[in-house]
């Protein structure tokens, strides 16, 4: 089995070829970007990646799709520090087949990559509990987010301001300056900064 391991962190790679190693017939290599990662998928065809979303340059949400339009036959299980549903749902939209925060212990990670390179899914448990309420909720409540939210996050994420975004739609400023308060509710975040971050971390930008 080839395993592809996608982390900006040399000490995090080390700690998962050392877990990895003990299962049998596998083959590890290592990426510390996305530029990294797209040529080894290039050259060893993995048959498993494990990806951080969280990388310099190529945002991991942008990476995963690629990875999957260069090998649609790779398993990817992200493994990241976000707990969020938010950063869980956009990387299983984006095609992962498995989610699991670095708050996993071994033994969990172990049985995340069994199941997936089994062929099944696998999503950390109080993750997909959420995710489940989440979904439950979302059937009488309209907290999610519209073509023209995800339009205007990926205008902020371009680093657009409030006024050329109101330009861009053709609708007033104060019209964005409201739906970036609803988006923010939505996404149960504070400040505008952190819209534009949440837009390139889950590659709307």
């Amino acid at each position: 089995m080839n395993v592809l391991l996608v982390d900006d962190h040399a000490i995090v790679r080390a700690g998962l070829r050392r877990l990895l190693a003990a299962m049998p017939d596998i083959v590890i290599e290592e990426a510390a970007s996305g530029r990294e990662a797209l040529a080894l998928v290039r050259a060893t065809r993995p048959s498993l990646v494990l990806l951080d979303l969280n990388l310099p340059g190529l945002g991991g949400l942008e990476l995963l799709r690629r990875i999957l339009t260069e090998h649609p036959q790779a398993r990817v299980l992200v493994l990241s520090m976000h707990a969020e549903t938010l950063y869980a749902a956009g990387a299983l939209r984006a095609g992962a087949v498995g989610y699991l925060s670095k708050n996993a212990s071994p033994d969990e990670l172990l049985r995340a990559v069994r199941r997936v390179v089994g062929g099944g899914r696998y999503i950390e448990a109080e993750i997909a509990q959420r995710l489940a309420l989440q979904a439950a909720e979302a059937s009488h409540q309209d907290d999610r987010l519209t073509e023209r939210d995800l339009e205007i996050m990926r205008l902020l994420g371009d680093g657009q301001e409030l006024s050329k975004i109101a330009d861009a739609l053709g609708v007033s400023y104060k019209t964005v300056a409201n739906a970036c308060t609803q988006i923010k509710a939505k996404l149960g975040v504070a400040r505008t900064l952190d819209l534009v971050r949440l837009a390139i971390e889950m590659g709307v930008a």
